[in-house]
């Protein structure tokens, strides 16, 4: 499982915390800064960065709000469920095999929970125990599949518009079976874990706890309240979210961060290459492009990415074809002019 997906799923059993809105106001740019640090950020960004970034992640998750509620509206609901979140996202194949993933296992990990609350001395039990004897209540550690039985297998999720969905009778499931999706998430995970690897691997002790501590930022760990009203629930849904939309955004939302640091940090590198060519850079440009520690006193010559960075990398998003989304002429010079906004997380 992907250990981000599995930390907001830690997360999302953690008591709420109070706080007013100016202080979660404050706490969003500190996690925004957080979120851009584990993206490739090392320098410190500006308020006016982190502003921007904030106001582009508003206005994806309110357009996300939007568009749920006509897919609800559509099929007769008043309220959004996990299905409308994932048909937005059902392009990006590995991210969509992640978050079902994640809400597979999360349903194991409160059933497992829910038996240990219920049953106390079900460890004594060996075939009752959901969790073959194992502490629920650790944070430390995953769901243990193995000798638990199917009772706690995780089930297979399948979506509306999956072709199984259409037929009553469905085909057993094995073990050792793997769709494309899973293997799309795998070698999604795998890259990613590569990424972090090249990023932490000159890092000190010091340095690499503060990534992790950093790899923990979330919109809406312990702070979901706080979110709802920040997003706008009440404006765009008839009735209150469950904890798995919430859970849902949450990712999305770091995604989201995510995406535009690491095309912003393109955009930059881009713009002192062309700084380089035309003899602009001096040599202090050319000093910071050594290899420092995270920390250095080298690194203070560093500019940090800024807002017009930002800006552009939100519109090079705008403009990039969707994996596995063909765009079709419909006639008109103006047919493939796009006028919605698209989202950056897919």
């Amino acid at each position: 499982m992907d250990p981000v997906l599995y930390a907001k799923d830690r997360d999302s059993m953690a008591p709420e915390i109070e706080m007013s809105w100016d202080e979660y106001k404050e706490e969003l740019a500190h996690v925004i800064s957080q979120m851009m640090f584990v993206s490739g950020e090392t320098a410190e960004p500006s308020p006016e960065t982190t502003t921007i970034i904030e106001e582009i992640v508003h206005t994806q998750v309110v357009e996300m709000l939007k568009r749920s509620t006509a897919l609800a509206t559509r099929r007769g609901s008043r309220s959004i469920s996990t299905n409308d979140l994932f048909f937005l996202i059902r392009h990006d194949k590995a991210k969509l095999s992640r978050l079902v993933t994640f809400l597979s296992w999360k349903d194991v990990r409160k059933t497992a929970k829910d038996s240990d609350d219920k049953g106390g001395d079900a460890a004594d039990i060996g075939g009752d125990d959901p969790l073959g004897g194992a502490d629920a209540g650790a944070g430390g550690g995953g769901p243990v599949v193995g000798d638990t039985g199917k009772k706690n297998r995780r089930t297979k999720v399948t979506l509306p518009w999956d072709v199984s969905s259409y037929f009553s009778e469905q085909v057993p499931e094995r073990d050792d079976d793997e769709d494309e999706d899973e293997e799309e998430m795998n070698a999604a995970t795998i890259l990613r874990l590569k990424t972090a690897d090249e990023r932490t691997k000159n890092m000190t002790k010091e340095e690499y706890v503060h990534y992790s501590e950093c790899r923990q930022a979330s919109f809406t760990f312990r702070k979901a309240k706080r979110f709802r009203e920040w997003a706008g629930f009440h404006l765009y849904t008839d009735s209150k979210p469950n904890d798995d939309i919430v859970d849902i955004l949450g990712f999305l939302t770091f995604e989201i961060v995510q995406t535009l640091t690491e095309e912003a940090l393109q955009v930059k590198a881009e713009e002192e290459k062309m700084k380089n060519r035309t003899g602009e850079a001096n040599a202090q440009s050319q000093k910071r492009k050594r290899e420092t520690g995270l920390f250095g006193e080298q690194e203070e010559g560093r500019t940090p990415i800024g807002p017009k960075h930002i800006q552009e990398a939100f519109r090079r998003l705008q403009v990039k074809p969707i994996p596995g989304r063909n765009r079709v002429w419909m006639g008109g010079p103006r047919a493939l002019h796009r006028t919605e906004l698209r989202l950056v997380s897919i």
